[in-house]
Formats: structure tokens, sequence, C-alpha cells
């Protein structure tokens, strides 16, 4: 799916304005959940790579990157996503030879070739997975909206050329 030309930096109009209705129901949904949900703790540090945007901004290669520098330093990082795009609800340890993209989507297969992947829609499910297969910390890929896991640190990823889109909320 292509990003709609309303969500780029400096537009909105007609389209966006329609839309304003949706998306104060869409945050409304969004507070509801949070404030219906305890966040479950587990036993390994949890590091959550999000964006305040829909689409692409850059999470999956900042969670490559981090993962990389997480085993230099001698942790044994292992990566949760819910796996957007495929089949599969989990938890499931991804295997690049295994599993194609239609399953687990395209993001759960890069990552499964640098560190061990989980894909789980229910994140506690599949980090307490990750810590029975011997992770010692979980980067977690695109979580920042799922309250359901509790995160030591978030960090927001931003395009730099994209900022943050037209400034409204989802749909809008």
């Amino acid at each position: 799916m292509r990003t709609p030309e309303f969500w780029s930096p400096g537009k909105g109009g007609v389209q966006a304005n329609l839309l304003e209705p949706v998306a104060w129901a869409y945050g409304l949904a969004g507070q509801i959940q949070r404030a219906t949900i305890t966040p479950k703790r587990v036993q390994v540090p949890v590091i959550c790579i999000g964006n305040l945007i829909a689409g692409g901004a850059g999470k999956t290669p900042t969670a490559l990157a981090l993962a990389k520098l997480l085993g230099e330093w001698g942790a044994a990082p292992h990566f949760l996503t819910r796996g957007y795009g495929g089949s599969k609800s989990g938890p499931l340890r991804i295997d690049p030879k295994k599993h194609n993209a239609r399953q687990v989507g395209d993001e759960a297969l890069l990552l499964a070739r640098r560190a061990p992947t989980w894909l789980a829609h229910n994140r506690p499910a599949g980090a307490k997975a990750a810590i029975a297969d011997g992770t010692n910390i979980i980067v977690m890929d695109d979580g920042l909206q799922n309250p359901s896991l509790v995160k030591d640190i978030s960090l927001i990823v931003i395009d730099g050329g994209f900022g943050f889109g037209n400034g409204r909320r989802i749909p809008a």
C-alpha cells in the first residue's frame, strides 16, 4: 500500500478533514485499550523500536543495527515482531528456510537473518518463548502502540525527510 499523498508534510485538505472524525475515534479506541490492558513484565530487558507515523520510517534497519551492536557487546538478542503482512499469529520462531513472506511478512524474514526472531501477535507470549529459547534481551520491532508488554526502553525512529507527516492522527 502506498502512503496517501495527503499524509505528506504540509498536506491535508479535504480528505484529511473528512477523515478527522474517524481519526478521533481511532485515538479514543487507543486510549481505551491502554487503560484496560495491564502490561506484562518479563525477566529480560525489552527494547522497543517504533515510530509515530504509518509506514516506513526505518524501524527495521534500526532494529537490525541495534541487534548487531548488542551482539558485539556480548548479548544474545532475539527479535520480537507481529509479522506485519503475514498470515501466522505465533508465537513462532521464524526460519527463513521454512517460512515465506506470505506466512510471516518480509520484515520478519529480514530480522531472522540477523538474530533469532519470534513472530507473536500476543507479545508477552512471544517474549516468553524467546526467553525460553535463551535470549537475554528482546528487541521489539514495531511495538510502540502495543501496550501488552512492558518496554524498558522505547526508541522512536523518525524519517528526517517525512517528519511527522501532516501532523494529524491516522487515518487523517
